[in-house]
C-alpha cells in the first residue's frame, strides 16, 4: 500500500510539473523559455521524479562499459532535452513558424514526395529522439496531411494540454484505442500521412534487438505498410547547438515482412541515438528486463 501511494504522489508529482513547465513559461522570450525549462527539467523535476535513476538504469542494461562521467552529463542533458522539447510544443504555431524555411534533407525526400505526389500512404516513423515534431511541423507545412497517434495521458488537465500542443503542430491528432485506431487506418487509406513513434516497451510487442538487448517492439508500422502499400521511412528532427534543427529523411524500409521492417526501424533510430546520445528519452523505461525475466520464467513453467 506504502509502495502505491508513493508511486501516486510521484505520478501526481509529474504531472504538475510538465504541466508547469508548458504553461508559466510562456511570458518569457521562446529562447529564454527554452533554456529555463531545460535547467529546471534537469536540476528540479528529474531528480524528484526519478528520472535520473531511470536513465542510469536504463544505460546500465545496455551500456555497462559507459564510463561514470559520460553516465552522469547524461543524467543531466536528457533531462534538459525533455525541457526543451516540452517548451517548443507548447509554444504551437510560433514553433513551427521557426522551423517554416528549415532545408530537409536525406536519400528519403524524393520517395516521401513520389508518394504524395501519386496517392500512396506514407507512414512517418522516428522516435522519442531530438524533436520528433520539428519534422512534422515542417512537412505540413510544405502541403503533407500528417496524422498523429498519441497516448492519452492519466492526468486530464496534461491530457488536454498535450492534445492542443500536437494539435497546434499538426491535425489530424489520434488518441490510441479502437475509434482512433479506425479513423487513422482512414487517414492513411485516403493518400496521406500518419507519423508512429515506434520505441516504447509494449506488453506483448515482439522481442527485436535494440542497443543489443531484447527490446519488446510494435510491428504495427511495419503491418500498415504492407497491408496498404505504404512507404515506411524513417525520419529524424536532430536538435543542433544552436537551436535549429537537422531534418533529415532516410531511405524508405524495403518491404518485406514485418519483422524484419522493424528491425530496420530499431537499427535506423539506434545508430541515429548513439550520434547524440543525449538525445533520446532514456528516461523511458524500455527494455524493463525484470518484467521479461517474469514473463520467460512464466512461459516456460507453462511449457
Amino acid at each position: 500500500m506504502a509502495k502505491k501511494t508513493k508511486s501516486r504522489r510521484r505520478a501526481a508529482f509529474e504531472a504538475g510539473a510538465i504541466r508547469a513547465l508548458v504553461t508559466w513559461p510562456r511570458i518569457l522570450p521562446f529562447r529564454l523559455r527554452c533554456a529555463l525549462a531545460a535547467w529546471l527539467m534537469a536540476w528540479v523535476v528529474a531528480p524528484a521524479a526519478g528520472y535520473r535513476a531511470r536513465i542510469r538504469a536504463n544505460l546500465a542494461h545496455v551500456m555497462p562499459e559507459l564510463p561514470e562521467r559520460e553516465v552522469r552529463r547524461l543524467m543531466r542533458r536528457v533531462p534538459a532535452n525533455v525541457g526543451r522539447m516540452l517548451t517548443e510544443l507548447a509554444a504551437g504555431e510560433e514553433f513551427a513558424e521557426r522551423l517554416r524555411d528549415a532545408p530537409v534533407t536525406g536519400p528519403g525526400l524524393a520517395a516521401l514526395e513520389e508518394a504524395r505526389a501519386a496517392g500512396r500512404p506514407q507512414l512517418l516513423v522516428s522516435g522519442h529522439f531530438g524533436n520528433f515534431d520539428a519534422m512534422r511541423a515542417v512537412l505540413s507545412r510544405r502541403g503533407y496531411r500528417i496524422g498523429a497517434i498519441y497516448r492519452p495521458l492519466n492526468d486530464k488537465m496534461l491530457d488536454a494540454e498535450f492534445l492542443a500542443m500536437l494539435s497546434a503542430i499538426s491535425e489530424p491528432v489520434f488518441a490510441r484505442g479502437r475509434s482512433g485506431l479506425a479513423k487513422m487506418i482512414r487517414h492513411l487509406r485516403q493518400g496521406n500521412a500518419v507519423a508512429i513513434l515506434p520505441d516504447q516497451h509494449v506488453n506483448k510487442g515482439a522481442l527485436l534487438s535494440f542497443f543489443g538487448k531484447p527490446a519488446p517492439t510494435a510491428l504495427s508500422a511495419a503491418e500498415m505498410a504492407l497491408k496498404y502499400d505504404a512507404v515506411l521511412v524513417p525520419l529524424y528532427g536532430i536538435r543542433q547547438p544552436d537551436g535549429s534543427f537537422e531534418l533529415v529523411i532516410e531511405e524508405p524500409v524495403p518491404h518485406s515482412d514485418a519483422r524484419t521492417m522493424t528491425q530496420a526501424l530499431n537499427d535506423s533510430l539506434e545508430a541515429r541515438i548513439r550520434q547524440n546520445m543525449d538525445q533520446w528519452l532514456w528516461l523511458h523505461r524500455r527494455w524493463k528486463p525484470e518484467r521479461q525475466a517474469r514473463r520467460a520464467a512464466r512461459k516456460a513453467a507453462g511449457g
